[in-house]
């Protein structure tokens, strides 16, 4: 499918080139800053995202073999843009927020836990919103295709984050507390729309 770039989009991206130059940076790394960078209109993400060219590689073509994506909350979801996709989101189930009780643990960490028991290993997790999901999915043996982990807050975040790069799991991740929904569907988005390139 040929994606068709809107003229505002195409302007943001020209004025995003014109303040700074990404031309020094691996061809999947440029092509998700620069969509955060667009999406966030934050030119600090430049030197805060921590991106893995072998992982994003690895993520790109789990996506074009038909790997799910799974997002810790449905604002993820809904910013991700490519149509046809199906995303997994068990979040808001009441199967979610029952095991979170019954295992004292977050509503966000049991999703991940209800996710992996749908998906199995190979998908692709995306996590904007909750620092104790990232944590969660750090804690299985899921062997993702690669883990878009960029929660925010004042709580976890950032130390989440730092765990995730620890890990050794292949994964976009930025340094500090600032992330969100919209962020982390923008680094996934990069790479749908370099899948039929």
């Amino acid at each position: 499918m040929t994606r068709i770039v809107h003229p505002i989009e195409a302007e943001s991206y020209r004025i995003l080139r014109d303040r700074v130059d990404l031309s020094h940076l691996p061809p999947l790394t440029r092509a998700v800053t620069e969509r955060v960078v667009h999406a966030s209109a934050d030119l600090d993400y430049v030197t805060d995202l921590v991106c893995d060219e072998a992982g994003l590689a690895a993520g790109l073509a789990a996506l074009r073999a038909g790997a799910p994506v799974v997002t810790d909350v449905w604002m993820v979801a809904a910013g991700i843009t490519r149509p046809g996709r199906e995303i997994v989101c068990p979040v808001a189930e009441p199967a979610a927020a029952d095991l979170g009780r019954a295992a004292g643990i977050t509503r966000s960490a049991a999703a991940v836990r209800i996710a992996y028991d749908r998906v199995g290993p190979g998908a692709v997790w995306v996590v904007g919103c909750a620092p104790t999901a990232l944590v969660e999915l750090i804690g299985l043996d899921a062997a993702p295709a690669l883990v878009v982990g960029l929660p925010v807050g004042f709580v976890g975040a950032a130390e989440s984050k730092a765990a995730l790069r620890a890990s050794g799991l292949p994964a976009v991740s930025n340094v500090g507390e600032k992330g969100g929904s919209a962020v982390a569907a923008a680094a996934l988005n990069a790479l749908l729309y370099l899948e039929d390139k």
